[in-house]
Formats: C-alpha cells, structure tokens, sequence
C-alpha cells in the first residue's frame, strides 16, 4: 500500500512539475515559508515555557 502512494504521489508531482512548474515552485515556496513559520513558533514556545519554568 505504502508503495502505491508513494508511486502516485512522484506521478502527481511529476505530471505537475511538467505542466505548471511555477505553480509547482509557488506552492513549494509557500510550503516551505509555512512550515519555517511554524518551527519558529514552536522554538519560541518552547523557549518561553522553559524560561517561565
């Protein structure tokens, strides 16, 4: 099972990558910007707790 999504997930990213790459860039910019915020948030929650501690 773990091999058929894996196999559909690198068809739908390569099928995506070929027709609409910078809709593809876009959302892997905007991922990776989102993801980085979260982190953020989450050292400095942590960070705050501890110094609260």
């Amino acid at each position: 099972m773990n091999k058929g999504v894996v196999a559909v997930l690198v068809v739908f990213f390569g099928f995506w990558l070929f027709t609409d790459p910078h809709g593809l860039a876009g959302f892997t910019a905007n991922s990776a910007d989102a993801l980085s915020n979260w982190g953020e948030k989450l050292f400095d929650s942590v960070i705050t707790f501890l110094g609260d501690l």
